[in-house]
């Protein structure tokens, strides 16, 4: 059996359990697709076309994209999508929701911290059917499969439900260690920037809060808990989500930070050890930097991603125009490491043209 077709669902509780309490069930083999959703508001089309662009050209496994936009981006992203080739369409298959919040006000709920991306928040309720997923901000660039992401959930043990990373590396020098003025999850907090869900797990989980002795439901917590503390939050869902697995700790898997590599990795000297040994593998672009010229070494990456040809060959338009552009970015503190940018991606391509090849030697040979 194809082990990549299961994921393991906790039909308990983040509360104590009682022995003999945890259940498991695998994935439908009808589910194999990997779930990816991101949520767009304003100006954010081109950034989000960007970031499904890398997630077909690296990534083995089918692809459903759940695309939450306002009304007016709807058929843009229709036309867009349209345009790519037809060997990359059949890749994926998507949704288009609108923006809608199921508890509590829905103005408010939009205008928190940015523009809809309350949005995730509200991804267990809408998505009844969909078991797992990945949520990731727009400026999320893929620098390798999904699949390898998506393999995390094997790993979460009985009573993890979602994945993060830190929201930085070193505690004394980090946000919530120094300003937040609300609980947060350990030492550093986490970022919700890409954050792995199991939502049938969130669905079916009494979560431990500071409001009432028992537990409540995700959908019964959100609002309450934004009551509670929106006059002490800064970024928005991302502290609301550091609340809830405060009081919850057990439930989050952390995973290391090359899974959402950012600015703050190397603005202020390497602090991602994982990302100067695999590469980056996830890149996050927070703080507009794909738009400005503070980090230029994500602006390469992003430039050169969102003009690749998809079906020109991947070294030729795209690594060396990368590695091209990489030469002008050495004066910058990220671009002094310019291998913790390329080696994964190097690496991904490698298979991407080692599988090409197999395809068409087998081809070949059934003739």
């Amino acid at each position: 059996k194809n082990p990549d077709i299961y994921i393991y669902t906790e039909f308990s509780s983040c509360l104590p359990q009682k022995p003999g309490e945890q259940k498991h069930s695998k994935e439908p083999s009808s589910l194999q697709c990997m779930h990816l959703a991101v949520v767009a508001c304003g100006d954010r089309l081109e950034e989000t076309l960007i970031m499904l662009k890398s997630a077909v050209l690296f990534s083995n496994r089918r692809l459903c994209f759940h695309i939450f936009a306002e009304d007016s981006l709807k058929p843009e992203f229709e036309k867009k999508l349209r345009e790519w080739p037809s060997s990359y369409t059949k890749k994926f298959e998507y949704n288009i929701y609108p923006i809608t919040f199921s508890v509590g006000n829905a103005q408010e709920w939009k205008k928190l911290f940015k523009p809809c991306a309350a949005q995730r928040l509200f991804l267990p309720v809408i998505l009844k059917d969909v078991d797992s997923l990945l949520y990731v901000d727009t400026d999320v660039l893929f620098l390798r499969p999904i699949d390898d992401i998506w393999h995390i959930l094997k790993e979460f043990n009985s009573t993890q439900l979602a994945a993060m990373a830190p929201e930085h590396e070193i505690p004394k020098i980090g946000w919530y260690s120094r300003f937040a003025r609300h609980p947060y999850y350990g030492t550093t907090g986490v970022n919700s920037g890409v954050m792995l869900m199991n939502l049938t797990r969130i669905r079916n989980t009494q979560f431990k809060n500071s409001m009432i002795p028992s537990g409540l439901t995700w959908e019964e917590m959100l609002y309450p808990l934004y009551q509670k503390y929106k006059n002490y939050i800064t970024w928005g869902d991302q502290d609301l989500l550091n609340i809830i697995f405060y009081f919850n700790p057990e439930c989050l898997y952390v995973f290391p930070c090359q899974w959402n590599y950012r600015p703050d990795h190397c603005m202020y000297g390497s602090n991602c050890k994982g990302a100067e040994e695999e590469g980056v593998s996830i890149l996050h672009g927070n703080r507009g930097v794909y738009h400005d010229d503070k980090q230029p070494t994500f602006k390469a990456l992003y430039e050169v991603i969102r003009d690749f040809p998809f079906e020109d060959n991947l070294f030729q338009s795209l690594y060396y125009p990368l590695q091209s552009k990489f030469l002008d970015t050495v004066h910058t503190l990220c671009g002094r490491i310019p291998q913790v940018f390329l080696k994964q991606i190097e690496k991904t391509m490698k298979k991407v043209y080692e599988n090409r090849v197999i395809v068409y030697l087998g081809a070949n040979h059934r003739y």
